[in-house]
């Protein structure tokens, strides 16, 4: 029975040091932000023009956000795609983001439903608020947005390898297809 308890408390310490180094191998330095956003500015329409997979996107063509700035200080979120392709139904999910204090608004908390909120920092921005990316401080949230349903492929290797320098698995990005608006 000694030996058996033994045995248990050692695979028990061994499971539990794999664990430690596995977390610890998953950690990433704090993830920095712009300096700040000018929420009016940002205000509009982003196409999404990739993404690290998400189970809510999934199946989701022509993928765009619509931002406005409520009174109350919050921003209304309305997220549409296309879900199958680029003629399918149309899904729509509706959200508020709530800038974080402090972050001089390059930091906001997104609802879609109560009570759970998700990360939305804005990580680069151009000077003219042409493009985007945005991402979660665990790295398992990604996205290059832009003003217009295509990037310019040098900006977008720009993106993809700053995205890649904080840390995040860009192997993984998807490329969103925005067809049905580059067709009009």
């Amino acid at each position: 029975m000694k030996q058996q308890t033994k045995l248990i408390l050692t695979a028990g310490a061994v499971l539990a040091g794999v664990a430690l180094v596995s977390s610890y191998s998953r950690s990433h330095a704090p993830l920095k932000t712009v300096p700040h956003v000018d929420l009016h500015r940002y205000m509009g329409r982003w196409y999404e023009i990739a993404r690290l997979p998400q189970r809510y996107e999934k199946g989701c063509h022509c993928v765009y956000a619509e931002y406005s700035l409520n009174p109350e200080g919050y921003v209304e979120v309305k997220n549409t795609c296309h879900k199958g392709g680029p003629n399918g139904k149309t899904s729509t999910a509706e959200g508020k983001g709530f800038p974080v204090g402090g972050s001089n608004n390059s930091k906001l908390r997104v609802q879609f439903f109560w009570p759970f909120r998700g990360d939305y920092w804005i990580l680069e921005l151009d000077p003219d608020y042409h493009y985007v990316l945005v991402g979660s401080p665990d790295r398992e949230s990604l996205w290059v947005l832009s003003r217009t349903p295509t990037l310019d492929q040098d900006v977008l290797e720009h993106l993809v390898q700053l995205a890649d320098q904080k840390g995040f698995p860009v192997e993984k990005l998807q490329l969103t297809d925005q067809s049905c608006f580059t067709q009009e």
